[in-house]
């Protein structure tokens, strides 16, 4: 059985706007699992004896590891999606063929998306990486946390300012695919041949629909539920990420990350790297000791709900049960969405950073979406 169904995409120009890339990636996982949003600044490694654990197993440290913001699931050590502070992003999907899957400990997929992230500044660098740790270590190990054992090969959309690349392994076997323009996604299954002409139905829709694809666009196509993108179940989309790369090398960046499951029901808020970034506080989960211990017990599965994720499920919860709550909320979290998007698509526009409003502007919008949350808790509605 193959429970996923994860999508991750990429446009690239003449297919969007402005000369930009778009990613996004929508992370499909079992419906009760915790998706942080965290950032890891730069380091310099001087002591390159001392090993670096991964998930499950130790490997070697390089001199210097880039700056990370990672949307991952709260138990392990890698990542499902993510960016760097170089315009690299990446995201992984789990996939099956005819070579065996490994159940041993070993690199899962999603430590080579966060390796990947902090050891190369651009995609086909990061492709390297990752192919490189793929021969020296191996990929295996039970990719849920809790008593269900499930492991599976992996594929990969790597990409930059200037191109995308297609990733796709088993075992240590790997081939990639670069892409240069147009629209792409990777899914469930091997799709690099000889020739490729494999492009996701509603991305062609929407394109079609729509003209250039934008961010927007992006965010349109991850909250669709009735072609499955937007999954519902014992698997769903637990948490999601667009981001804009600009060709033009002088304007930043920018990645939206929700950090909630369902994004039709969460907020794209936006990150930019910056120094001195403020720690993501509302999105990081609690941490617990004697985590390798705690990953052994298969019958103790720890509460790793955030303060965003706790305030998002709670408002879920009432709204669930009454429309006219719904409808408030939703318009509220629409409305700060969208003066988000004005300011984020100002800053491309003008090519003026505040750096002190944006060392704080992802955990500001975690705030302000957090408050909308209580205020529906406590709001009063006729009946």
């Amino acid at each position: 059985m193959e429970p996923f169904s994860c999508d991750t995409f990429v446009a690239l120009p003449p297919a969007t706007v402005d000369n930009r890339i778009i990613f996004g990636k929508n992370s499909d996982r079992l419906y009760d699992e915790v998706q942080e949003v965290v950032y890891f600044p730069a380091v310099v490694h001087d002591n390159l004896g001392e090993r670096l654990k991964c998930t499950y197993i130790e490997i070697d440290q390089v001199p210097e590891t880039y700056a990370v913001v990672l949307s991952r699931p709260a138990w392990l050590w890698g990542a499902e999606m993510g960016a760097n502070e170089h315009g690299v992003c990446i995201g992984n999907e789990a996939v099956w063929g005819r070579e065996e899957v490994c159940d041993e400990e070993a690199l899962l997929g999603m430590d080579l998306v966060r390796l990947g992230l902090e050891r190369a500044d651009t995609a086909e660098k990061a492709l390297n990486v990752i192919v490189d740790l793929l021969e020296k270590y191996g990929q295996g190990g039970n990719c849920t946390e809790g008593r269900m054992v499930f492991s599976y090969h992996n594929s990969f959309l790597i990409a930059d300012r200037n191109e995308a690349w297609i990733l796709e392994t088993a075992g240590k076997y790997w081939a990639a695919e670069k892409v240069q323009e147009g629209v792409r996604n990777i899914s469930n299954q091997l799709s690099i041949t000889t020739k490729i002409a494999r492009e996701h139905p509603d991305m062609r829709n929407y394109a079609k629909r729509k003209g250039n694809i934008t961010f927007e666009t992006m965010m349109e196509i991850l909250r669709d539920k009735p072609s499955g993108i937007n999954m519902e179940g014992e698997f769903l989309t637990t948490a999601s990420m667009v981001s804009i790369l600009p060709q033009d090398s002088s304007l930043p960046c920018i990645h939206f990350f929700t950090g909630t499951p369902d994004p039709e029901r969460s907020v794209f808020k936006p990150f930019i790297f910056v120094p001195h970034i403020s720690q993501l506080l509302d999105t990081s989960s609690p941490t617990f000791e004697l985590e390798d211990l705690v990953k052994k017990k298969s019958h103790f599965k720890p509460d790793r709900r955030h303060p965003l994720y706790q305030k998002h499920q709670q408002a879920l919860e009432v709204v669930n049960n009454n429309e006219e709550k719904a409808k408030i909320m939703l318009d509220n979290m629409r409305k700060l969405e969208k003066e988000l998007f004005r300011e984020m698509e100002s800053i491309l526009q003008n090519k003026h950073l505040d750096v002190e409003k944006i060392v704080n502007l992802f955990p500001q919008c975690t705030k302000d979406e957090i408050q909308i949350y209580q205020s529906n808790l406590s709001v009063k509605v006729s009946s």
